[in-house]
Order: structure tokens, then sequence, then C-alpha cells
């Protein structure tokens, strides 16, 4: 019977099947690339500091796999749950006749299980081969976003295919269980006149789940408001998920209000009195449209809006730290001028070191900063979290933002390697940062002048009192520095900097959860549409023609959108305020990041793609003559 029902009625399945097949190649690509991430190929005769970049480079193309495979996983079980509860619904009058002529509960719910065992065996199968394209794909686009070098290359394993083909199938099994469970509570008779359980769509189930995800969300939300930054990001993405899913769950409830309010806004036209009862009348069906638009409108943003707070937050940061004017970059050797210039009171400069030093068995090459203790200390407002900046003489070292979760002790010696072995005594370290700041400060006293003089620098001038920063800043122009900038444009350029960073791991995620949310809205509307063959020709034999059928399906569906269109924006906005809540704690001020570009493009994208699919299924759903339809029986 399984195989019968996939052979007649299989526009129901194919949707769920490229979900499961799509998340199969993911998975199977982002373990492929993980694993080879895992051991590192650095080419050689490049310097210390680009090999760092490079193994940096590395880590971040693992963590971007690892989010891809997890997150190819919650969509896929929630678009093939989704999908397939739309499918038995759809289905229900066939599924009771089966009831009737003998079979018991346990039957349905085992010829379910056994469409979803197969839907899972058919959609891993297609997966292995795209998932060699995907491998190819995502490696070429870790590769040109710059986090893995050219040549990187990922070899077969056997064990990936495995792992991703029995994910896909435990998929299916997991987004049909419920599906079948309540298929198998409905009385045959309720489902066959749609009355009772069949009739009701926020069954209890329904919004035990709904309420319990709503719940969970906002206290995500609360609880971000008093986490730390790494927690307030885990919380961010949780509030994404646990959202989308709450919303999508309890998504039915809005659908009437929004059958109201659409008749405010558009009265007295027939067309659009035909739109309103269909969303009333059709709420089910406007759910499982709109579920899929929550979840990308709620990745998307949400993901986008919080990667865009921290980098802005760190840019305010980065302001605030800085008690100074103007930034100037140059070299080392270049920086020792700027002290005479005309005006300049204190010139911190910020030698960016090629040297290694080794906390206990790593050896770190990035971020190490040689300065003058007395200027540095005269021109940063960020007090350190132990120790003082006036130890920091001789052979000493300061422990930086990005080491401080290491919990490097004071009085601890650290091997420095300038050439020769140098050991540095710890005196101190700077407090965690938003940003992931500088690894160490060195004296430059400390370091042989050869080491400094040609390193890339960034000098913080502090300007002397009654003189004019502007003026000041032409005058340095004018002694050969031409890079020169306010502190408030050198802290936007880092903030500008970082989000091009996340850009880059949102390239991956967005193309990951637009792909998911493309399928299951195009899937959701063809099945819909599909189903509506009887009821379009009823419109039609009542005085409808057929271009007023299709644009009434048209703007059914473009209502629809706007739906999950604005619950999505809901739950992204639920993650804003709690990273806001955990920026406000960690800097002393609210910063908010809204992608209204991207907002603009996802809604016109779902808008367009929605409104063309409904437009075409309809088209093809009233290519018959309306009076065979309606004399048929179903």
């Amino acid at each position: 019977m399984s195989f019968s029902t996939f052979r007649e009625r299989w526009e129901l399945f194919v949707g769920a099947v490229l979900s499961v097949a799509v998340g199969v190649a993911l998975v199977q690509a982002s373990m492929l690339v993980l694993a080879a991430t895992g051991d590192p190929r650095i080419p050689a005769g490049l310097s210390r500091q680009d090999e760092s970049r490079i193994r940096e480079g590395f880590v971040g193309a693992a963590t971007v796999m690892g989010m891809t495979a997890f997150l190819a996983m919650f969509l896929a079980v929630f678009i093939v749950s989704s999908t397939f509860g739309f499918t038995v619904a759809q289905r229900r009058r066939d599924l009771a006749l089966l009831r009737l002529t003998g079979g018991s509960r346990a039957q349905l719910r085992a010829l379910l299980l056994s469409e979803s065992l197969l839907l899972g065996v058919v959609g891993s199968a297609l997966g292995v081969p795209f998932g060699v394209i995907a491998k190819y794909a995502q490696t070429w686009l870790l590769i040109e976003i710059g986090l893995l070098p050219d040549g990187f290359t990922a070899p077969w394993r056997l064990w990936a295919v495995i792992v991703a083909g029995v994910a896909g199938i435990g998929v299916a099994l997991t987004g049909v269980f419920t599906a079948s469970l309540r298929a198998a509570r409905i009385r045959p008779l309720e489902a066959l006149r749609e009355t009772g359980k069949a009739a009701r769509v926020m069954n209890a189930s329904r919004w035990l789940f709904g309420l319990g995800f709503a719940a969970c969300t906002a206290a995500m939300v609360v609880w971000a408001q008093g986490a730390n930054l790494i927690g307030a990001m885990m919380a961010a993405l949780g509030i994404s998920m646990f959202g989308a899913v709450a919303t999508s769950l309890l998504s039915p409830l809005v659908v009437p209000f929004t059958a109201w309010l659409f008749g405010i806004l558009v009265p007295g036209n027939t067309l659009a009195g035909l739109v309103r009862a269909n969303l009333r009348d059709g709420v089910r069906r406007s759910a499982a449209t709109a579920s899929p638009l929550i979840v990308l409108v709620a990745l998307l943003l949400g993901l986008a809006g919080t990667f865009g707070s921290l980098a802005a937050a760190g840019g305010e940061e980065a302001k605030r730290s800085v008690n100074a004017h103007l930034v100037v970059t140059s070299t080392g050797e270049q920086a020792e001028l700027l002290s005479t210039v005309e005006g300049v009171a204190v010139a911190s400069r910020q030698n960016l070191v090629d040297i290694a030093i080794t906390v206990r068995k790593r050896t770190v090459f990035a971020g190490i900063i040689a300065v003058d203790a007395t200027d540095y200390a005269r021109t940063h407002n960020l007090p350190p979290a132990v120790g003082d900046l006036a130890a920091l003489t001789g052979n000493t070292v300061f422990t930086g933002p990005a080491t401080h979760s290491e919990r490097i002790a004071v009085g601890q010696v650290l091997m420095a390697d300038v050439g020769h072995p140098v050991p540095l005594t710890v005196v101190g370290g700077l407090p965690e940062t938003l940003e992931t700041g500088d690894s160490f400060l060195v004296p430059r006293q400390a370091l042989p002048r050869s080491v400094w003089a040609g390193a890339p620098t960034e000098t913080v001038v502090q300007v002397a009192p009654g003189q004019d920063p502007a003026a000041v800043a032409q005058r340095i122009v004018r002694a050969g520095f031409p890079d020169v900038r306010t502190v408030s444009a050198w802290a936007t350029a880092r903030a500008e900097q970082a989000q091009d960073g996340n850009v880059k791991i949102l390239t991956v995620l967005m193309g990951l959860a637009g792909l998911y949310a493309l399928m299951a809205v195009v899937n959701s509307v063809v099945i819909a549409g599909a189903e509506r063959r009887r009821e379009f020709a009823v419109s039609r034999v009542t005085g409808l023609t057929r271009p007023q059928a299709v644009r009434t399906a048209v703007v059914e569906a473009v209502v629809v959108a706007f739906i999950g269109l604005v619950l999505g924006c809901v739950v992204a906005g639920a993650g804003l305020v709690g990273i806001g809540g955990a920026v406000h704690k960690a800097i002393g001020v609210t910063v908010v990041y809204v992608p209204w570009t991207l907002l603009a493009i996802v809604a016109a994208g779902a808008v367009a793609v929605v409104a063309l699919t409904s437009g075409i299924t309809a088209a093809l759903a009233t290519r018959e003559r309306p009076v065979s339809l309606v004399t048929s029986r179903e």
C-alpha cells in the first residue's frame, strides 16, 4: 500500500523527499569538510602570522560546517514534519476509509511510518550523489570567502555517507511520527464528515507544543539579558529556532485575525470577500504555507541581527575604550616621528610585531602588540582585569582580551621567540571584550628595534589642550602620514571589518536556510493548489472566470506570506531584545542592529515566490472544465 500511495500521489511526497535529500547531502558534505579541517595542510613558506591566520580560517570553517549540519537536520525535521502533517490532513478521507474497511489504529500508524521509511530511503539515496556536488560547492564557497586556502580538498570517507544516510532515514521517521499518532486518534466518521477532531486545527498536541516552545523562547529572552556574550549568542540561535517552531504551531490563531483585518483594509469587493472566506476556511492550508516563511525570516534576520549587533557593539566599545582624538596607521619606524608634530600631546604607538609567545603547549603568533605602557595607559580607558600597566617594563608581558579565557596567572613565565628566546613574566591582564582583541601586550624596550621598526602600527594620538583635532590631523598628513582617522571613524571601520567576517559565515547559513524555505514554500503551495481543483471549479460555475479564480488564489497566498513574514519578524525581534540586553550589560549601552536591507530582500523574494508558485499552480488546477470537476465524486 505504501508503494501504491507513492506512485499514485507522488506530488504530496516530492517536497519531503527533496528536503531529506538536501539534508543528507548537506550533512554528508559538511562532515567531509569538517573532517578535513581537523588535519589542516598549511602551505610552506608563509610567515608565522599568515600561518596563524590560515589556522584560524580552518577553525572558522569547521564552526560553519558544524552549524550547517545542525541547521540542516533541524530544518529537515521541521519541514518534513510540517509537510507530512499537511499531507496527512489532505488524505484524511482516504485514511478514514481504510479504518472503516477494517484497518486498526496500529495498522494506520504502521502504514504512515512505512511511507516515511520509504520517503527516508528514497531521500537518502538521492542525497548521497547530491552530497558529492554539495561538497565541492561548500569547499568552493569557503575558499571564496577566505576561510580556507586555495587548493583545499576534502577526501572521500565512507563513514560520512553512512552517517548521513542513517540521519536522513531518522529525520523522515521523526518528522512523520507525530502526524501518524494524530491521524490514528481521529475517528474515521469524523474524518469523512470533517467534523470533531478532524475539523479542529488547534488540537491538544499543537497547543501543548506551541505554548511549550513559546515559554522556552520567552525564558531564553529573559536569560539572555543577564548572560555573557557567548551565552547570549547561543540564546539568540535558540530563540530563532524555538520561536520559529512556536509561532508555526500557533500560527492558525493569527489567520482568522488576518482575514478580519484584510476585510477592513479591502472592503466592498467580491474577490476580496472570497479571499477572506478562503482564509477563514483554509486555516490549516494557510498555516502550512506560512510555517517555512516563519523559519526563513526568524533564522535569517535573527542571525544577521545578532552578528550585526555584536559587530556594532564592538565598534562602540572600541570607541569608548580610547581616550584620544585620532588614530594614525603607519610602520613602527614612521610612528616614532608623530610626537614631533605640532599639537600632538601623546602618541601611543601599537606595533603589531611578528614574534611568537608559547603558552603552555600552544604557540601564539597573532595579536602580539608592542607598546609603551605609560602612553598606552594615558590613551586607553579599559582598566586591567588584574595587575597594573605601570609594571609593564623590561622583560614582562600583559595578557590581552584574546587570551583572557586561558587564565594565565600573574607571575607565570612565558617564552617569547624574537629571533632568540626571551623569557617574559606575566604582570597583569586586560579584561575580555566584545571583539577578540589583542593576545599580548609587550614592552617595546624588551624587543630589538628590528622587530617593531617595520611592523604595521596604529598610533593613538591625543591632541594637546586648545588644539583643533582637524588641524592637527592635517599637519600629520603633511608630515607624511596619509592614513589619519578620527577615533569614531576608526571604530566604525573596525565594526565594518568585523561585520564583513560575519557576512562570510551568514552567506553559507543564509543560503542553506533560503534553499530549504524556498523548497518548503513551493511544496506547500503546490500541494494546497493541487488539492483545490474542485474548489476552483465550484467558484467558476458560480460566476468567476478562470483569471479571477487564479487572481483570488494569488492574493490569498500573498496574504499568507505576509502572515509568515510578520511572525518571523516577531521571533527575530525577540532575539534582538536578548542580544541587546547582553550588550547593555557588557558595555553599558544598548546597541542593536536591524538588517533592514536583508528584510526588504527576503520580503520581496518571499512574496514573489509565493505569488508566482500559487499563480502557476492555480492556472494548472483550472485547466479542466469546471462542470466535470463539480459533478465528480472525491
